[in-house]
């Protein structure tokens, strides 16, 4: 059956550490200001001080493996942010980017795209796009596409396209992905075979802790050829044990819980 496996051996998927858009949003939401202030585009927003510490954290966890179970093969969202954790995080195990680990940015892992609703608050949507909160009430997140934007349908989309090269690229490989809070609950919902229902109760319980981990284990008994299983969810232990806080705030903006 082994011949047969087209999966990873073990796959992690990994929120960023906190970025700078985390905290200007806290600060946004706090003063009850319309827009995020932010000089730069979401793209390039950088890690926080914290952030930081969190990858380190994240990459000590890591470290602390044996050599024939860390990450053979990092995928990374081009975001700033999300690069700038997985090589903290890589810096930190001790694992050299030429010569441990092959290291792939791949745009398909990229934020969920917000559109017209970039940057604003919830007030923010309220006051300049009352018409896209009630819409998105009565759509639900997982199908309403901003003007401009994505909605979940249309990250999943682009995941399949990545399960694809995963199964095609990486079969048998320990690989970690670095992405974004929408990105680890559209793999779940992809790999879990879930439905709208049960990842939006998934979503509406908790937030993605930033560098918290989602990981998979290939197990030859499931299916017909193997499958992957969930071994790990939000699985915040390693910031804990480095004394790391835990930070769980979304990334996007939100006009309505769903």
């Amino acid at each position: 059956m082994s011949d047969e496996q087209k999966w990873p051996d073990v796959m992690w998927i990994v929120r960023h550490g906190q970025s700078a858009g985390n905290v200007a949003r806290d600060a946004a939401e706090a003063s009850g200001q319309a827009m995020i202030d932010l000089p730069m585009r979401d793209v390039d927003v950088p890690l926080s001080d914290l952030g930081q510490q969190q990858a380190g954290a994240l990459g000590r966890w890591f470290g602390q493996m044996p050599d024939e179970a860390k990450p053979s093969i990092v995928l990374a969202s081009p975001y700033l942010r999300a690069r700038e954790t997985a090589r903290l995080a890589l810096d930190a195990a001790g694992m050299d980017i030429t010569n441990d680990v092959s290291f792939v940015t791949d745009e398909r892992l990229r934020e969920k795209e917000f559109g017209v609703l970039d940057r604003l608050t919830k007030n923010g949507i309220r006051e300049k796009y009352p018409e896209q909160a009630e819409i998105r009430t009565i759509l639900g997140k997982f199908y309403h596409r901003p003007p401009g934007g994505e909605s979940w349908c249309d990250v999943i989309l682009r995941l399949r396209s990545v399960i694809d090269t995963i199964t095609r690229d990486y079969r048998r490989e320990r690989v970690l992905i670095v992405a974004h809070q929408v990105i680890v609950n559209c793999f779940r919902y992809l790999l879990e075979r879930m439905s709208e229902e049960q990842i939006l109760t998934i979503d509406r319980e908790k937030d993605v802790a930033n560098c918290s981990v989602t990981s998979y284990e290939f197990d030859p008994t499931l299916g017909r050829h193997g499958k992957l299983a969930l071994r790990l969810f939000n699985f915040v232990a390693p910031l804990e044990e480095a004394g790391a806080p835990v930070t769980r705030k979304p990334d996007a903006p939100v006009a309505t819980k769903g």
